[in-house]
Parts: C-alpha cells; structure tokens; sequence
C-alpha cells in the first residue's frame, strides 16, 4: 500500500483534523488525535506531529498540505546516503543543476542545468557565486547577469496552469522535478555537444532509485556520469550557479505576478501568502489562482477561510 508521511506543526495538526471533520473515521488508533478517509486515501495525525496518509491517493492527498510543513517524506524515511563523488569533485568541470519554487504557493518552478568548466571556479568565486540562499535578491539579480554571461545554461520555467494540469492529473511534485531536471540536462548537453563535462550533479530531492523510478517510460533518459546530493551548492559551484540562475528567472516572474495581480505577491506559503490569496480571490475570483499559484496547496483552503470572516 503506498504510504506518505509528513511532519507538522501542532497549529497544522488542528487545522488538519478540522479539515478532515466530516470524513473522520469512529476508532483512533493508539495516540492519534483524528483519522479520516477519503475516496482513496486514509489519513491519520498523531499526537507527535506525524500524519500518515495511505492509500493509492496518498501522494496526491499529502501534496495538498505541500507548503505547511518543511519536512514530507516516505514512510520509514532514511537520510540521504553520502555522495560517493570522484576524488577533487569540487575541482572538475561540472553541470549542476537545481530548482526554486517547489516550496511557494504563488509563482512557477523554474529549474536551471549550468555548466561550469574547471578553469572558471575561480571567476565564479571572484563574481560572489554562493549558496543563492544566502543572497538578497538584488544580489542575486546582478550576480545572475555575470553568470549567463559567462557560462552555459538551460533553463526551464513550468508555469502554474500547467503545475496545476499536472497536479490534478495525479501526477506528484518529485515526479515534475524530475522530468524538469532530465529535460534541462539534455537540453544543456545538446548545446554544449560536443563538449562534455567532468560529470552532472543533481541538487538531490529524491533517492537517485526514485529519481530514475520517475522518469521511467521517457523517451530521454539523461544518466551519463550523473551524482545526487544534498546541499549541492557546498560541493560545486555549477549547483550554486544553477541556483542563483533559477532564483532570477523566480524573481522576474514573481514581479510580474504582482503587476498582473496589482499588489505585491509574497513568497514563501506562510499567514502573508494566505491573505493575499484571499485579496486575489476577492478581486479576481478563485478561478485566477490556477494562473497564479499551486492551487493544491493548503494555503487555498485557508485563504477561502480568510474570505468567509470577512
């Protein structure tokens, strides 16, 4: 039986078994606080934060509680194995790659492969390519033009109506990560033909089996010389140089969200996000947050929530 778990706040808790009220189930296993069934999917919240979903609808129905909590993860989550990495990894020429915006309700996913030849780490260093998440946006917008002006790169901008298509159609969030970064691979590595890099790292999001597991029945697999791991940034600059990129390309989309919505649009999926999705309803209809957001995600239901005090 597919099984997902997540971990969340006591405030998410309640609001989880309010959500679930009318689908609750008679019996509460041993400390749970609510158990609930829907068509396809069985939802139980424990006392200490975990929610178990099971079911054929578990990912789908997990997913919608996407931007309430920091951690989602199999049942019987183990942490990412070390990367085994070539000796001088940081040292070699490396496509890396990495997404922004799997994790904000409003605004696209936009995934970036880049390619960074070994003789320009030290440039790349002097320009301030780092860790993008430790760089304000107007650093991160200047340091992005230096870069795609000096290395190549293959960026992919998944727009919400599509998410939103996908998402409805079963299809998880891990699953469209991964078609976005196979895809920019092997756009990168056709641009770049007939050079070919040291070897690829992936910013890892998934288990390199469940990675491949996603792409399955693709007609293009990229897996040359391909590595995952965890906090990618620290360990090439080509991660954080792809980071930097798809942070830019999220910026400049969110800033024309705002000038279509009118007002700013928030990052992030926490209180701020909910009334201004609550404002985006109100003046445009609920029907625009397929345009503007992951409509999946709980921050609707609470933004409807907002709208219903008002």
């Amino acid at each position: 039986m597919s099984h997902t778990v997540l971990t969340v706040s006591t405030t998410t808790l309640s609001e989880m078994k309010k959500h679930y009220a009318s689908q609750s189930a008679a019996k509460l296993p041993t400390g749970a606080v609510f158990a609930a069934k829907t068509a396809d999917c069985a939802i139980t919240g424990y006392r200490s934060g975990k929610v178990l979903f099971q079911g054929k609808g578990a990912a789908s129905e997990a997913a919608k509680w996407q931007g309430e909590t920091a951690q989602a993860a199999p049942a019987r989550k183990k942490k990412p194995a070390p990367a085994l990495l070539p000796p001088g990894f940081s040292e070699l020429s490396v496509i890396g790659s990495d997404e922004v915006g799997t994790g904000d309700y409003f605004g696209p996913i936009t995934v970036v492969s880049a390619f960074v030849k070994k003789e320009q780490l030290r440039e790349l260093q002097d320009i301030g390519v780092r860790d993008s998440k430790d760089l304000t946006d107007p650093q991160i917008v200047a340091i992005a033009k230096k870069i795609a002006r000096l290395i190549p790169y293959s960026l992919l901008i998944l727009k919400n109506e599509k998410y939103n298509e996908l998402q409805q159609k079963g299809m998880s969030q891990g699953k469209i990560k991964a078609l976005l970064h196979n895809q920019a691979l092997i756009n990168l590595h056709k641009k770049i033909f007939p050079e070919r890099p040291d070897a690829v790292l992936i910013d890892q999001f998934a288990e390199k089996d469940t990675y491949y597991r996603y792409l399955k029945g693709q007609k293009e697999i990229f897996q040359e010389n391909v590595f995952f791991s965890t906090k990618g940034e620290s360990i090439h600059l080509s991660v954080a140089a792809a980071s930097i990129i798809a942070r830019y390309a999220f910026v400049k989309q969110m800033d024309q969200l705002s000038s279509e919505a009118g007002f700013p649009i928030p990052k992030g999926a926490g209180s701020q996000v909910d009334a201004a999705a609550a404002r985006l309803i109100r003046e445009k209809g609920e029907s625009a947050l397929l345009h503007f957001t992951k409509k999946h995600f709980a921050n609707t239901e609470k933004a409807r929530r907002l709208l219903n005090k008002q």
